[in-house]
């Protein structure tokens, strides 16, 4: 068997040579090393070759840019409960649809899901950023032709607001100058911002109009009022397209199951009453926990107005397309009827066949005694009418996409009936 081993009389102490207290390099090694440099130079100008011939190379991206015929919307908080289903009805609607959100209270899979249902080309892009990054929002500002902004992103609980009021003043009235910052340095000229009743704090009388004084009682309402005071003297010397929707409670999911609600687990005391129903429906919390049962009201408990997220999406896009230049409209959202949690409690066991065990327990802080709306002005200047008005059937369909989604949108499973 021949071998063929390099036999040395003395070994070799080293690869290079010292001169003067300099390494030279072996010029063996170094001819090796100016091969391997050669070789990925050589490769990537082929790579660089080839991407040039291919017919997506250097072709400006559809988002931009402006196409006649087509509104590009930045859709804040796309990735969140109400700003997928905006994102959703948007699309369906053929608008093509960028969503920016950092995931801090949003679903990828609600991304995820959207992205299926509508996978051509300029249709809808999703961006992770954080709103509070000034950097990064004038950056997708100057890399896309935005035509209106519709911004939902907010952190969203009265609770948690009492707790951590500075968060919220950050994120809901910091992060709004910052959009509203990137909008007039970039020529974006409409704006319909998600309001809250929570401006309104607790007023004397009912049902609250958009002249109901704005009086907010909770961290919450309060960085919102200060967010809408922003736009409003922002748009005094302005001629961009305002609409501030100020909505109230919200509740249901998209009929045909795509979308649904899907806090994230922690954030689950400070959520929606919808929410806590149904944990305590799937056995996920041991019993419902009403807060505050002496209100002035007609059985003790809070009286709200609950408005179904189809009917609350469908308001936002006729505020996009009834939006004038230079015009300020002010809305509220809601159906103009007030339902006590007893009533919402006795509604949320129908719906989901389950006999909720329900503990009651002193009122939480920063909540009020009674709100609902008055929908005249929205119903007679955007010709809006809320038309999924059934507490029960509205918590069905909501119920209906619980079920199938245990883990919210990490992976489908069905519940057993």
């Amino acid at each position: 068997m021949l071998s063929f081993t390099r036999i040395r009389s003395q070994p070799r102490s080293n690869r290079s040579l010292s001169l003067g207290g300099i390494d030279y390099a072996d010029p063996k090694k170094k001819n090796n090393f100016c091969g391997k440099i050669l070789m990925v130079s050589t490769l990537t100008a082929l790579c660089i070759l080839m991407l040039k011939h291919s017919p997506n190379f250097n072709t400006p991206s559809q988002f931009s840019s402006h196409e006649s015929g087509v509104t590009h919307v930045l859709v804040t908080g796309g990735a969140g409960y109400i700003g997928s289903h905006a994102a959703l009805r948007l699309l369906k609607d053929f608008y093509r649809v960028t969503i920016v959100d950092n995931l801090s209270r949003g679903n990828l899979g609600a991304i995820h899901v959207l992205q299926q249902l509508f996978p051509e080309p300029g249709r809808l892009q999703f961006i992770y950023a954080d709103l509070g990054d000034t950097k990064s929002v004038q950056k997708i500002f100057s890399e896309n032709a935005f035509d209106a902004v519709i911004h939902f992103a907010a952190v969203a609980y009265v609770g948690e607001s009492t707790l951590d009021p500075l968060k919220y003043y950050h994120n809901i009235t910091s992060n709004t100058l910052v959009v509203l910052e990137a909008m007039a340095a970039y020529g974006v000229k409409t704006l319909i911002y998600s309001s809250t009743c929570a401006t309104y704090g607790e007023p004397e009388t009912m049902p609250i109009t958009e002249e109901t004084p704005q009086l907010p009682i909770n961290p919450y309402g309060k960085a919102k009022k200060m967010a809408e005071d922003i736009i409003l003297d922002f748009h005094k010397n302005s001629d961009m397209a305002v609409m501030i929707l100020r909505y109230f409670n919200v509740i249901g999911s998209d009929p045909e199951g795509r979308l649904g609600e899907a806090p994230r687990p922690e954030l689950r005391e400070h959520g929606r009453i919808s929410g806590a129903c149904f944990d305590a429906a799937r056995g996920i919390i041991p019993g419902l926990k009403v807060r505050g049962t002496d209100y002035k009201t007609t059985d003790g408990t809070c009286i709200r107005d609950y408005i179904d997220v189809t009917d609350l999406v469908d308001a936002h896009v006729k505020a996009l397309e009834k939006a004038k230049p230079g015009h300020v409209g002010i809305y509220n959202v809601g159906t103009g009827k007030g339902r006590s949690v007893k009533e919402f409690v006795e509604a949320c066991k129908k719906a989901t066949g389950v006999p909720i065990k329900v503990d009651f327990l002193p009122r939480r802080p920063g909540d009020y005694a009674e709100v609902f709306s008055d929908p005249t002005k929205i119903k007679n200047e955007l010709n809006w009418t809320a038309k999924h008005t059934n507490l029960q059937e509205s918590l069905q369909v909501a119920w209906r996409w619980q079920k199938e989604h245990l883990n919210g949108y990490v992976t489908p499973l069905v519940m057993s009936a």
